[in-house]
């Protein structure tokens, strides 16, 4: 074995979380299923206590951790967050329903390694509700982007999209939940294909 095949290591992924936490299902049953190869889940940290997707994390046996912010600033609170990130080795942070905008000292310390995932085609209907920007526009066609997050509101460098068609009789619940679906296809499918292009060393 060459050293630079035995210093290779299992990728570490963080994945932050503010609620039901269900694209972390999707990455964590992704990982276990070696659809996402040669990786773990090292840690899931959420700003809410009451978040339902930390019982589903220790329900397969990953560590979790709540980092409220309380009346901190933003800076103040990402720092602690990316101390338990880095405690952790983390190479890779993905976001899965983290209701929080990154400061750009988070941003600075794992720039090109922080991913997130959105329900629309950006970069069309950034921000928050963006099923409904959709059908209040009136657009014919939808879906979800996976990508870079950097220093803007969610306009960092797309890695992946999956496409919705909009139906007429599509509510913003109905609509979000055909997106929800291909979230939970998506995702995996580019953390795989982001971690390949990562040489990862111990």
């Amino acid at each position: 074995m060459s050293p630079d095949l035995a210093s290779e290591r299992r990728a570490r992924i963080g994945i932050l979380i503010s609620g039901r936490g269900s694209n972390m299902v999707a990455l964590a049953d992704a990982v276990r299923d070696e659809r996402i190869p040669n990786a773990e889940i090292a840690i899931v940290i959420s700003d809410q206590p009451n978040a339902a997707g930390l019982a589903k994390a220790a329900e397969r046996g990953i560590e979790t951790l709540v980092i409220e912010r309380g009346v901190r600033r933003r800076a103040e609170h990402d720092r602690e967050i990316v101390a338990a990130l880095s405690a952790k080795n983390v190479d890779l942070v993905c976001l899965a329903g983290y209701l929080r905008i990154l400061s750009p000292e988070f941003v600075a310390a794992y720039r090109g390694r922080i991913l997130n995932i959105h329900p629309s085609l950006l970069p069309a209907f950034p921000g928050l509700e963006a099923q409904r920007q959709a059908l209040e526009y009136g657009v014919r066609m939808s879906g979800c982007t996976v990508h870079l997050v950097d220093e803007t509101l969610d306009g960092g460098p797309v890695i992946a999209q999956r496409t919705v068609p909009i139906r007429e009789t599509d509510t913003v619940e109905s609509l979000s939940a055909r997106i929800l679906a291909e979230e939970h296809k998506l995702y995996p499918e580019a953390v795989s294909a982001v971690l390949a292009q990562v040489a990862i060393k111990a």
